[in-house]
């Protein structure tokens, strides 16, 4: 379907990737794997068409369509919700207004004529393109690829201009997958989407027709779909079967297989080198000196990439905090006549683990903010424990940042004497190494500025860390150190995310937000809260139409 062939692409004196060579079956599902900046985007960019690659070439079957998603960027405008996304069947309306164009010339032709068979040809060329295409189902087709992603019945007729950038990315990415084109390139597909949406996109391409090239920071979404994982290490690019987790596997395996053989391949060379030395002044062994010295020269020796550094990150410590951490009484939240919160009770224990889920605008923000002590309720209490001190991050903090400063400096100002020796070490954990810590604020892209902000606020002491969406702009080494570091302190935290991979090792609790009702607590992890979800969704189903346990809104599972 697709074959890249000698691919390679520099950027100024940075080779990307060189030689880069691998075909794209019919069906498969392909993982891009390797750190930010590597070259996964641009690979997808070169196969979109949108660059050039400096050497290489690309060769598509010739029927072969591709589609491609990029990570952000894309607006709409001027149609309605339903509107914009029907365009993705434009190019089966063309077809369907060449079909008819066909069948008006083929009416004045005489049918014994080399014109009425060059017409029927195609006629039957278009025909068969057309079949693939059920335009009786194209409206409930759109409706439930909407419904899938999380836009509600009512926002079908809405402006495109009214949603939020998240939301934009939603709509491109309905378009694409009813486009279905034979070749899908997605970067980031599940960056602006809720774990439902996630898990209903998951399932969607489970059944896809084509062929998928996924670039993703979530492991869950990639180890369920992926066949086959493209590496990118050290400006080359190897081919490894299997899923994530598997390519994991494999290259830890592979690693210690050449780390041996190169061991090995040593102590041959060492011992060839001591008799060279040895017989070198003898002219009765000069023969065979010479001998070894060639067989020496054609040795090719093995390589063993350095191994990925892992930094290692922990918070400072905290103060213990008191038993009971915060109390929230009927908490409730108006934003003008939209009501976002409905009576929320809500109480943190002393080294409690919650996640904090549920759909884009069920009000997860919101909560964090006012847990936080940064938003005022409408009404409700709020009550902090006995010496607890909170670190919040929000996604807005990247826009707080004083843009005058470097990023060293950034998190000088704020880190306690402690971390000070550490600073370096920290920021290459959030992927500021060498040079970039002397790099201006202004000029950080948008990921670059929330992992500043997100280090600054994880080097202040707090016993309670309230996060929203701290992945979001993360390379998986950097979701793993994040990880490792939770995992390892002794305060208390409540996270927003919908990185099920990320969360489920390391909360204990899922407090589930669900528009117009109240918070349901889930006391587990995040693969006990999804079982349960799955389960509740099939009693749901079930002919008797019963509730699940006959449980209301605001039970406890």
């Amino acid at each position: 379907m697709l074959a890249v062939e000698d691919l390679s692409i520099q950027f100024g004196a940075r080779t990307l990737f060189s030689d880069l060579t691998f075909s794209v079956r019919a069906k498969e599902r392909l993982a891009l794997a390797g750190p930010n900046g590597a070259g996964k985007s641009t690979l997808l960019k070169i196969i979109a068409g949108l660059e050039t690659s400096d050497t290489g070439r690309l060769v598509k079957a010739r029927q072969a369509t591709v589609g491609y998603l990029p990570q952000e960027g894309v607006l709409h405008s001027g149609r309605t919700l339903f509107a914009e996304v029907e365009r993705a069947f434009d190019d089966v309306m063309t077809l369907r207004e060449q079909l008819h164009e066909v069948e008006q010339e083929m009416a004045t032709l005489d049918p014994q004529s080399e014109g009425y068979a060059e017409a029927l040809e195609i006629y039957g060329d278009v025909q068969v393109r057309l079949e693939h295409h059920d335009l009786s189902r194209m409206k409930p087709r759109i409706e439930t690829v909407l419904y899938g992603l999380g836009f509600s019945p009512e926002k079908l007729d809405q402006p495109t201009e009214a949603f939020s950038g998240g939301w934009q990315m939603r709509i491109a990415l309905a378009k694409l997958l009813l486009s279905e084109p034979s070749i899908l390139l997605l970067d980031e597909p599940t960056n602006h989407l809720d774990i439902e949406a996630i898990q209903w996109l998951e399932q969607w391409l489970r059944n896809y027709g084509g062929a998928i090239l996924l670039i993703s920071h979530d492991r869950a979404l990639l180890d369920a779909l992926t066949t086959r994982t493209l590496a990118f290490e050290g400006g080359k690019v190897r081919a490894y079967s299997g899923n994530y987790s598997f390519f994991l596997s494999e290259r830890a395996a592979r690693r210690e297989q050449l780390l041996q053989a190169k061991k090995n391949q040593t102590r041959e060379i060492e011992k060839a080198q001591q008799l060279i030395d040895r017989f070198r002044a003898k002219a009765t062994k000069a023969r065979m000196v010479q001998s070894r010295i060639k067989q020496l020269e054609k040795v090719e020796l093995i390589e063993v990439e350095e191994e990925e550094k892992v930094i290692g990150f922990n918070f400072p410590q905290p103060e213990r905090s008191g038993q009971t951490v915060v109390k929230m009484l009927g908490i409730q939240k108006y934003y003008g006549d939209l009501h976002v919160l409905r009576g929320v009770d809500f109480e943190l224990q002393r080294g409690d683990r919650v996640a904090l889920v549920g759909v884009n605008g069920a009000g997860k923000s919101t909560f964090s903010r006012i847990l936080a002590g940064v938003e005022a309720p409408t009404s409700g209490t709020r009550e902090l424990g006995h010496k607890v001190g909170i670190a919040y991050f929000s996604q807005n903090h990247a826009d707080e940042l004083d843009s005058t400063k470097t990023v060293l400096e950034t998190v000088e100002a704020t880190a306690t004497r402690a971390a000070l020796t550490n600073l370096r070490t920290t920021l290459g954990a959030f992927l500021f190494r060498g040079d970039d810590v002397f790099k201006s604020v202004k000029v950080l892209s948008g990921g670059e500025r929330s992992r500043l902000a997100l280090a600054r606020m994880l080097l202040q002491p707090a016993n309670l860390l309230i996060l929203d969406e701290p992945t979001n702009h993360l390379d998986m080494a950097s979701q793993e150190m994040l990880q490792r570091a939770l995992d390892a302190y002794t305060g208390t935290y409540a996270i927003v995310s919908h990185n099920r991979a990320f969360l489920d090792p390391i909360v204990t609790k899922v407090l589930e937000f669900v528009p117009g009702r109240v918070p349901r607590w889930y006391h587990g992890n995040m693969t006990y809260f999804l079982e349960k979800k799955a389960e509740e969704r099939a009693a749901a189903n079930a002919p008797t139409g019963r509730s699940v346990a006959g449980k209301s809104p605001g039970a406890q599972a």
